[in-house]
């Protein structure tokens, strides 16, 4: 047997976990990706059998790694073009990358954290990695870590919502949002809009988007009226329905071809948080999810 016939079975047996991590570090399940790929070419140059926890020895790979992609990945998002989002993961998954409750709301909170502040968090919040073990990843001591964690769960609290809707209630008014938005329905929106709401396009300068977020309820509305008016009847189809990142949502297709996800939040029965991703590069991952291949040529949604 080979070394890498050796390693394969442990690396394997952790690959999601490992994938999960990584793409909850960095935003990005392309760069995730290369991340798992990377650790398992430093695994291969091990000898599998002089590492006592290989769980261990991979979950500190993968952060170390993250940690340095990092801060490649922020200088990059300086310079930006509009508002960045992080990757759209869709539900269902077939590869277990939401086991965990961190919808793309939290996700957005956890990119204003500190590198180390978002590696301990993750590592003992999300993933239930002992202190010590992340003080060893971290090289903290264990008091500096816990210090981390602390400061990062405390912005995860603020920003987690109080009265989430529940499932059917998040699909139901993700549809009737579809609905009234591409038919321009002014009344229905501002039904179902909250005074607050925020909405933010991430085109990345590849495909139209907003680049700053929209913010309340009469801009929003404005902006709607005014996409309507604009596409007359060139209007979007739906793709299909579903949850992105932990939150109820659609993707849909304009007539150009350009495909879109779009995730709500719902707070008190309100359309808090509009979230749309259009930046074709981040959508890989959606069509793969979807049983598709890049090109995304999508089956419509039958009509209800």
């Amino acid at each position: 047997m080979t070394q890498t016939e050796a390693g394969l079975d442990p690396f394997e047996a952790h690959r999601p976990r490992m994938v999960r991590l990584a793409y909850r570090m960095l935003g990005s399940m392309a760069e995730a990706e290369d991340i798992v790929q990377e650790a398992w070419l430093r695994w291969r140059r091990v000898d599998p059998d002089a590492i006592v926890e290989p769980a261990a020895y991979l979950n500190r790979t993968v952060t170390r790694l993250c940690l340095d992609a990092l801060k490649s990945a922020r200088a990059r998002r300086e310079t930006y073009i509009g508002t960045w989002l992080p990757e759209p993961i869709v539900d269902p998954p077939d590869d277990g990358i939401r086991l965990d409750e961190l919808t793309l709301t939290l996700m957005l909170v956890l990119e204003r954290l500190s590198p180390l502040e978002r590696a301990a968090f993750l590592l003992h919040d999300v993933f239930e990695t002992p202190m010590d073990e992340i003080a060893v990843t971290l090289e903290r001591d264990p008091a500096a870590v816990r210090q981390l964690a602390a400061r990062a769960r405390r912005h995860v609290r603020e920003a987690r919502p109080r009265y989430a809707a529940d499932r059917s209630e998040g699909e139901r008014m993700a549809m009737a949002f579809f609905t009234a938005s591409r038919s321009g329905d002014i009344g229905a929106l501002r039904s179902m809009l909250a005074e607050s709401v925020v909405l933010r396009s991430d085109g990345g300068g590849k495909v139209l988007a907003f680049l700053n977020p929209i913010v309340g309820i009469e801009r929003a509305l404005r902006l709607f009226a005014g996409l309507r008016r604009k596409r007359k009847e060139r209007l979007p189809e739906l793709v299909r329905p579903l949850w992105i990142d932990g939150l109820p949502g659609f993707v849909s297709r304009d007539p150009d071809g350009t495909l879109q996800t779009t995730a709500l939040t719902i707070e008190d029965g309100r359309i808090a948080g509009i979230f749309i991703t259009r930046n074709p590069d981040k959508l890989g991952h959606v069509g793969r999810s979807l049983g598709t291949d890049r090109s995304l040529a999508l089956e419509p949604h039958p009509a209800k």
